[in-house]
C-alpha cells in the first residue's frame, strides 16, 4: 500500500486521451458546486455578509415579468438619461449654444462649436423627419462669433474691474490716497 500523499505527486508519464479529458472535465464540472458552496460557508464564518446593503428588503422588481431591457431602463432611470427626438434635442441645443460658446477661450474653438452645430441642423433637415417638426434654422458663423466677441470682452472688462477693485480693497489704510 502507498502513502496517500504519494498518490497525489506522481507525475502521469503517458498522455491522456479525449476520453479521460472530457470525464475529468465533468467530475470537476459536477463537483464545482460544492467548492462554491464550501467558499461561501467560509465567507459567513468570517463574517463577510454580515451588514450588507439592502439585508432583508425584497429584491426590486422581482414580481415583474422578464424583461430583456432590463439593464438598459434601469441604467436609463439611475443615471437619469433623456432621450429627446432630433428637433427637439437641437432645439434645447440652439438655446445653450451661447453659454456653451462663453466657455470657450479660443475663437477657433468656438467657430467649431457653431460649424458642428450647423452640420447637425442641414442634417437633420435632409434626413427623414422624427418627432415635431425641426424650427430649428443653422447659425450665421460670423455673426454668433462676433457676439461672442463682444460677450467675452464684456467679461474681461468686468474681471478686471472686479481685480482692481480687490486691489483697492487689499491696500493698507497708510497706502490709501
Amino acid at each position: 500500500m502507498t502513502d496517500p500523499d504519494e498518490e497525489f505527486t506522481e507525475v502521469r508519464a503517458e498522455p491522456i486521451n479525449e476520453a479521460e479529458s472530457r470525464a475529468a472535465a465533468a467530475d470537476r464540472i459536477r463537483q464545482q458546486h460544492l467548492y462554491v458552496e464550501e467558499v461561501v460557508r467560509q465567507g459567513i464564518a468570517r463574517g463577510e455578509f454580515d451588514n450588507l446593503p439592502g439585508a432583508g428588503k425584497p429584491i426590486k422588481n422581482l414580481d415583474r415579468d422578464h424583461d430583456p431591457d432590463w439593464w438598459v431602463k434601469q441604467l436609463v432611470e439611475r443615471e437619469q438619461i433623456v432621450v429627446l427626438p432630433r428637433s427637439v434635442q437641437l432645439r434645447k441645443d440652439d438655446a445653450e449654444l451661447d453659454d456653451l460658446l462663453d466657455t470657450q477661450t479660443t475663437e477657433d474653438g468656438a467657430r467649431r462649436i457653431v460649424e458642428e452645430f450647423n452640420e447637425r441642423v442641414i442634417a437633420a433637415r435632409y434626413g427623414a423627419p422624427e418627432g415635431p417638426p425641426l424650427i430649428t434654422m443653422p447659425r450665421d458663423v460670423d455673426a454668433t462669433l462676433a457676439a461672442w466677441r463682444d460677450r467675452r470682452a464684456a467679461r474681461m472688462e468686468a474681471a478686471r474691474s472686479r481685480q482692481a477693485a480687490t486691489q483697492e480693497k487689499r491696500r493698507r489704510w497708510w497706502q490709501r490716497r
